[in-house]
């Protein structure tokens, strides 16, 4: 997490700007203002807490409507003097009840680098209690036949034309998939950067 001591807020009299971003996607949801008091809570409550300059207290996004921001990491420019906070959106961020105060629509493509990191950990770690890290310790033949078995079960639920099941059989197998590429040490962004070299 960020090291406080190193910002400055004596540029905008104690506040610096506090832009918050989906963790998930990557897209802006808002910017706010935070004085260090804000910025510890932020880290203290993990809800995102802003300065509020028109009530002139503390204000953690959600305290009224339950969309709460949840701190997931913070950064600071090559100033020091303004900051981007990751978060994950509990609904809505805007007051209008839109995704972004920007009227940026919520994309959720980026997750799935989020996910990859995860299965990576996950090989690396193997934690307990893991689906994933069960099928690690299962060995390359068990995630191989996993994969075949969900490629399978996706074929089903088309010749069967429900839209239902093909989305959940696709996810079962876009995750084996990703598994079985780290496995391989291949990640999401070398298939990724072989699509992109295809499309010229």
């Amino acid at each position: 997490m960020i090291d406080i001591s190193k910002l400055n807020f004596k540029k905008l009299n104690g506040l610096i700007p506090a832009i918050v971003v989906d963790y998930s996607t990557d897209k802006i949801l808002m910017l706010g203002f935070m004085n260090e008091e804000a910025l510890r809570k932020t880290i203290e409550l993990n809800k995102v807490t802003f300065f509020s300059r028109s009530k002139n207290r503390l204000w953690t996004k959600g305290e009224t409507s339950g969309n709460f921001l949840l701190t997931k990491n913070i950064f600071s420019d090559c100033d020091d003097d303004s900051i981007i906070v990751y978060a994950e959106p509990q609904g809505p961020t805007c007051h209008s009840g839109n995704y972004s105060c920007f009227e940026i629509e919520n994309d959720e493509i980026n997750f799935l680098g989020r996910l990859n990191d995860l299965i990576y950990d996950r090989k690396k770690n193997l934690p307990e209690g893991s689906y994933t890290s069960e099928l690690f310790n299962s060995g390359s033949d068990r995630i191989i036949q996993k994969v075949g078995e969900e490629a399978v079960e996706v074929l089903i639920a088309v010749k069967n034309k429900s839209r239902k099941e093909i989305v959940y059989e696709s996810a079962d197998l876009l995750y084996h998939l990703m598994v079985m590429l780290a496995d391989n040490d291949i990640k999401l962004s070398d298939v990724v950067d072989e699509l992109k070299s295809r499309h010229r």
